[in-house]
Formats: structure tokens, sequence, C-alpha cells
């Protein structure tokens, strides 16, 4: 019984603590709120040459598997059109669409001129008609 009298009374010493604790827990982000991280979306999207053979559009590929391998860039994805349900403002002309992230602008900057990245620019644009690219920044 002893025991049992301890543990509520330890129970109730420690109650306000707990509740001033999680109260102050609540408050803290207001006080000190963590920023959001900003991402730097760099999206590409090429209209290949009609011309090509099927082997070499999948040649095409292995310019994205290039900027893979280059620094700065960070999840870089590619693929063909998803081949959604046809709406006016989707638009599912191009051949291939890349996207990748940089953490700030500076390196998104800098990795658009490095020699490796040029050089691969200089390798496969004889293979595309068009290109557009679309730099983001999400919050």
């Amino acid at each position: 019984m002893e025991r049992r009298k301890f543990l509520f009374r330890s129970l109730q010493a420690s109650a306000p603590m707990l509740i001033s604790g999680s109260m102050f827990a609540s408050v803290l982000p207001k006080l000190n709120p963590i920023k959001p991280k900003k991402v730097y979306a760099h999206n590409l999207f090429f209209w290949l040459r009609k011309d090509l053979s099927e082997t070499e559009v999948k040649d095409f590929e292995n310019f994205f598997e290039g900027l893979k391998k280059l620094p700065y860039q960070k999840n870089l994805r590619y693929g063909k059109p998803a081949g959604s349900s046809p709406r006016t403002v989707l638009d599912s002309s191009y051949t291939y669409n890349g996207s990748m992230e940089f953490e700030s602008l500076e390196e998104l900057e800098a990795y658009g001129k490095l020699p490796e990245h040029l050089a691969l620019v200089q390798k496969y644009k004889p293979m595309f008609e068009k290109m557009l690219v679309y730099d983001t920044i999400y919050n």
C-alpha cells in the first residue's frame, strides 16, 4: 500500500511539469520557427527529332544518366509523357522530360557552367529540335 501511495504522489508532483512542459513545447515553434528549406527545381523538356530511330531515341537517355554523375544536382529523374487523358491544358508533345533539384540558386547556376554539363549538351544537342527549361523555387 505504501508503494501505491508513493507512486500516486509522484504522479501528482510531476503532472504540473508534464503539463507545463507540453505547453512550453507547443509555444517553442512560435518562438523559434524552423524555416522550411527552399528547393530549386530544374525542369527540362525535349522534343527529339522525328527522324531518329528507336535506338537513337533510347540512347538519348544516356544524356540524363550523364547528368546524374554531375555535382550539385539531386534527385534527377527523367521519363516520357505519362499518357494521361487528353485535356486542353495538357501538353504531351515532348519526347523526354527531366527534373532535378538544387539546394541554392548559386548551385543551379554553377551546375549550368560545368564543363561536363556543357559537353553533354553539346553531344546530345543534335538529337533534339526543341528544348525548354523551367526553373522553379519551392518553399
